[in-house]
């Protein structure tokens, strides 16, 4: 245990972008279903336009931050 809590000291001396990706680097590490960000940027933006056609066409109707707050309140 010792040896990790070296690990996580020195980590910490490190500036936070490099923290954030040390971090990120971790997390692929262990999930090797991970995808990289040009993966989900691409699923993303697919998902976005797929929302649009929808608000477009009408089948979706957009609502308000109030209207969306009062929903969840319920």
């Amino acid at each position: 245990m010792t040896a990790l809590l070296d690990v996580f000291e020195a980590a910490l001396t490190l500036p936070r972008a490099q923290r954030a990706d040390l971090a990120h680097q971790l997390v692929v590490s262990i999930d090797e279903h991970f995808d990289p960000p040009q993966v989900v940027e691409a699923e993303w933006n697919t998902e976005i336009l797929r929302r649009l056609a929808a608000i477009d066409s009408g089948e979706t109707v957009p609502l308000s931050a109030d209207e969306a707050r009062e929903q969840l309140e319920r």
